[in-house]
């Protein structure tokens, strides 16, 4: 069995983007930290990786807009070769009766378009986006905050006193905007905005974005805010692409981590968190390597944490049984496929439109098809009319495959993480692809004679290969019962976990899933301050 001799101020558990940024910021502040990884390449789920020769992608996240430019600017991204390509399109939308709807950032064009179904809804859209871009204003200064901890000290009570002010200040209409966005379902939400049904399938499907609910299910309209916070190289809103996919921003962050000090280690899966007296004291690995340490960051999944890698028998009984029941069921299912040729939309053809370079291609035209959806994966284990969301990276970065080719990302909702019938998703995974394959292609006759190779992750090839407890990609819902305070448990929301010395600092943290960063950087916030304190122990 080997051994670290000294010990390190801070392992991290996984390397994942938050688990990097965490170790970026801890070794800025001139702590010896030590990051462990069990795959063979930093990125976790943020990784690009060459499915098919001679085609690159992004193999789970693929889009850039939540990482917050504090993160960006303070750990120098672009210095370690960070490049994000903003999309000059937003979402086109081909619809079953023929026609189609394209947004975008020109609210004159957005407008236009969503006229063709509904002049009372391109009057109301205006208003609409200002309520979403206003609320999210609010939630974005929240963003970089500790949580108040409930039943915390002063400390809490002034965080907690600090929030509730900020909404004080708020003119009514925006108080009621931004708790109908935190407590609604995006179906009556959107109801309440439009009558015509595209427009609402579009911003409905924002709201099940790793999300298995229906879109009438209470609470869901956050989801859609908390895909409204990010921006793009200044642009609030903005949606873009990393150059090179989305590993090239998990590389520039370990160059940035190891450029000062930090030891980031790949292929050193751990096997538990050492415990002694209380205190997480550093890692065992799988192979039988001990990583002491005077603390731990863990970038990991809380369920997955706190029941396999701690000994529960160091754990409060009602703690374990909270993280038993924490919900992690994402419904997601990921493909990545090598096209010879763009699709041809009909809609398009008949049109004598274009498809926007660098747009979604969103198959959600109506909120009832998102509804249907749900039912289905519910008893049938996937949608029968899969809900799907492909980009095309490759117009805007050519260097992701041979010239003339494209790569396309499908991210897919909704799948049943446990099926029924006690089929395993082993089995079933080229059944659902080829299912999301023949939806696409009735809108793009020529899309699956196009495919010269594809990649296919179903909810459980999330799990085992990423850690994404039942495929979820935010490393928990973001329900209001999983959010803020909440997250992942009351008491514990400020990044501290029940055993001393032991951090979260994934996304199963505030403020939750996306390729943020913003969970990394407060947790390492919280345990620079505690190492200054001296309420470490040697």
């Amino acid at each position: 069995m080997a051994s670290k001799d000294a010990p390190t101020d801070v392992v991290v558990i996984g390397a994942g983007h938050n688990g990097l940024v965490c170790a970026g910021y801890l070794a800025r502040g001139g702590l010896d930290v030590t990051v462990v990884e069990r795959r063979g390449i930093v990125g976790g789920a943020a990784v690009t990786e060459e499915f098919h020769p001679g085609f690159r992608n992004s193999v789970c996240s693929y889009v850039v807009s939540l990482l917050n430019p504090k993160v960006i600017s303070e750990l120098e991204l672009h210095r370690f070769g960070l490049e994000i390509i903003e999309r000059p399109a937003g979402g086109f939308v081909p619809l079953p009766d023929g026609r189609s709807l394209t947004t975008s950032r020109d609210m004159a064009e957005t407008r236009r378009q969503i006229a063709k179904f509904s002049p009372a809804d391109a009057e109301a859209y205006a208003k609409f986006d200002d309520a979403i871009e206003r609320a999210g204003l609010v939630l974005r200064e929240m963003l970089l905050e500790t949580p108040p901890n409930l039943g915390g000290g002063l400390m809490d009570l002034l965080r907690a006193g600090k929030a509730g002010n900020r909404l004080r200040k708020l003119p009514l209409a925006d108080q009621r905007s931004f708790l109908d966005l935190m407590t609604k379902s995006i179906g009556d939400y959107l109801d309440g905005w439009f009558e015509s049904d595209p427009i609402k399938g579009v911003f409905g499907y924002e709201a099940v974005v790793g999300n298995m609910v229906s879109p009438y299910s209470a609470g869901s309209a956050y989801v859609l805010l908390h895909h409204a916070i990010g921006e793009v190289n200044g642009r609030i809103g903005a949606w873009g692409y990393a150059r090179g996919g989305m590993g090239a921003i998990t590389q520039a962050m370990a160059k940035s981590a190891e450029a000062h000090g930090a030891d980031v280690r790949v292929n050193s899966p751990v096997g538990r968190v050492i415990v002694e007296n209380g205190s997480a004291r550093g890692v065992e690995l799988v192979d039988g390597t001990i990583v002491r340490a005077r603390a731990v960051a863990a970038n990991v999944n809380p369920k997955l944490l706190y029941l396999s890698l701690v000994d529960t028998a160091a754990l409060d009984a009602e703690f374990v049984g909270h993280m038993e029941s924490w919900r992690c069921r994402s419904g997601s299912f990921r493909m990545n496929v090598a096209l010879s040729e763009l699709p041809k939309f009909d809609c398009l053809e008949r049109e004598g439109g274009a498809l926007p370079p660098g747009a979604s291609i969103d198959v959600s035209p109506s909120l009832a098809y998102l509804e249907d959806a749900y039912y289905d994966a519910k008893t049938l284990g996937w949608a029968r009319k899969p809900v799907i969301s492909m980009c095309i990276p490759s117009t805007l970065d050519d260097g992701l495959a041979p010239p003339g080719q494209h790569v396309a990302s499908l991210f897919c909702q909704h799948f049943n993480p446990d099926l029924p019938d006690e089929r395993n998703w082993d089995d079933a995974k080229d059944e659902a692809a080829d299912l999301v394959v023949d939806t696409m292609t009735e809108y793009a006759p020529n899309f699956r004679g196009s495919i010269v190779g594809r990649q296919v992750l179903s909810p459980l090839d999330l799990e085992r290969e990423f850690g994404l407890v039942g495929g979820d990609i935010f490393h928990g819902a973001l329900h209001l019962d999983q959010i803020y305070s909440l997250r992942p448990i009351a008491g514990h929301a400020d990044y501290r976990g029940p055993i001393s010395g032991l951090y979260m600092c994934g996304s199963g943290a505030h403020p939750g899933g996306g390729v943020t960063g913003l969970p990394g950087h407060n947790a390492a916030r919280e345990i620079l301050k505690d190492f200054r304190r001296k309420r470490i122990a040697a």
